[in-house]
């Protein structure tokens, strides 16, 4: 009898190990699927959907399935929170958002207060794309981790540019009006000022955010200052139909952006005819030239409808299955660990690592503007069917785009 109770217990074990090993790890995708950032909450999700695939069809995770749990968080941080619980009360330990710092900064606390109550059910927050600085400097957390270069590294290599454009003489700031938003134009205002101090800053605006439906006043505004170029951080509609104001008032200036090949972007610029006028800082460039980036662009492409959009959540997940791999566990705590100091190959060649000191991933970042393309051979992609594409005009390495940090992290 003994011999059967320990052979039935054996064989147990032996099948719930087998059951544990098939069961998914699901990531929580916090991010708009409806109201005015739609459209690029249903890209980010697309994004992170395909790459699941692309973990699963090679064994997923240590064996474990990647599933995607979408959750509308309709841009706003209170509902947000709500998803956020749903998640965890449904077992997810890892969630990922980007479209939003507002938001960003909200999970970031929440994760930070679950994980201090609720030892042995921590959840880590993955971020894409939300890149208010205080995230990795004063408001730091040990269960955050960021891919995307935040909004002062951007902002320090798109002045370095600028400083170098003499034709740049008066300079009109137009943002989003939350944490993100009024941190562009503060660091625009200081490196412009430091780095061009003969360049004028001719008007400084603030609008609400995905609730300007109509442009034209503020267009108008911009016109009547005598800007020749406009720096921005709008992004999804609030950048298309600011474009779209400025083609219908025929304003010809050139745009520093931030966001500009998101939903509707590049036929807003098409549509106003501001060829090689309108730049971005960005992490990749769809025509980036390396073959690797340029075959998963093309395969990408014809899976999902749009370009990729977001290197950084390719450079997420491959990152997060190597910590999990290094971890030999997809245990968060563990996995954050592992994540800590990593350093990885990037999704369009170089280096990037994931510093230590305030979890903020660093990597290569591109200026590009968008224009014709004259040699498809070497350029073979445009965007939203205009026959326009991104071209580099300036590649920043990894070491260049190193800022200091203010975080005093509280370590588990």
């Amino acid at each position: 009898m003994r011999r059967l109770i320990v052979a039935a217990t054996a064989a147990l074990t032996v099948l719930g190990g087998a059951a544990s090993a098939q069961e998914s790890i699901k990531i929580g995708y916090i991010d708009p699927l409806s109201g005015g950032g739609a459209s690029v909450g249903e890209g980010g999700l697309k994004t992170f959907q395909y790459l699941a695939d692309e973990l699963n069809a090679k064994g997923g995770i240590l064996g474990h399935k990647v599933e995607i749990v979408p959750l509308d968080n309709k841009t706003n941080p209170q509902e947000s929170l709500v998803q956020a619980q749903k998640a965890v009360d449904a077992g997810v330990h890892y969630i990922t958002q980007g479209n939003g710092s507002s938001v960003g900064a909200a999970l970031e606390d929440f994760v930070t207060k679950h994980n201090s109550r609720n030892p042995g059910k921590e959840v880590l927050y993955f971020n894409y794309a939300a890149v208010d600085p205080s995230m990795t400097n004063e408001k730091c957390s040990y269960w955050h981790f960021r891919w995307d270069a935040n909004s002062d590294i951007k902002m320090e290599a798109l002045t370095n540019y600028m400083k170098g454009q003499q034709s740049i003489k008066k300079v009109y700031l137009i943002n989003m009006d939350y944490s993100f938003g009024q941190s562009v134009r503060t660091a625009a205002r200081k490196m412009l000022g430091e780095k061009r101090p003969d360049i004028q800053l001719v008007g400084d605006e603030l609008h609400p955010m995905l609730k300007v439906t109509d442009f034209s006043p503020y267009i108008a505004k911009i016109k009547a200052s005598g800007a020749d170029t406009v720096v921005t951080g709008n992004w999804g509609q609030d950048f298309a139909l600011l474009l779209k104001a400025a083609a219908d008032a025929g304003l010809k200036v050139n745009w520093y952006t931030y966001y500009a090949g998101g939903a509707g972007g590049p036929t807003a610029i098409k549509q106003t005819g501001l060829e090689n006028q309108v730049f971005q800082i960005s992490e990749g460039v769809p025509n980036s030239g390396n073959k690797a980036a340029m075959d998963f662009e093309k395969d990408f492409r014809a899976k999902t409808g749009i370009s990729v959009w977001y290197p950084r959540a390719v450079n997420e997940m491959r990152m997060f299955k190597a910590a999990a791999e290094k971890a030999n566990s997809i245990d968060p705590v563990k996995v954050a660990a592992a994540l800590e100091g990593v350093k990885f190959d990037v999704f369009d060649g170089g280096e990037g690592f994931m510093r230590k000191d305030d979890h903020q991933f660093f990597q290569p970042i591109y200026i590009s503007s968008f224009g014709s393309l004259a040699d498809k051979a070497k350029e073979p992609f445009d965007e939203e069917n205009t026959g326009w594409g991104w071209h580099i005009v300036s590649k920043i390495d990894t070491a260049q785009t190193m800022l200091p940090t203010t975080c005093n992290m509280k370590r588990p």
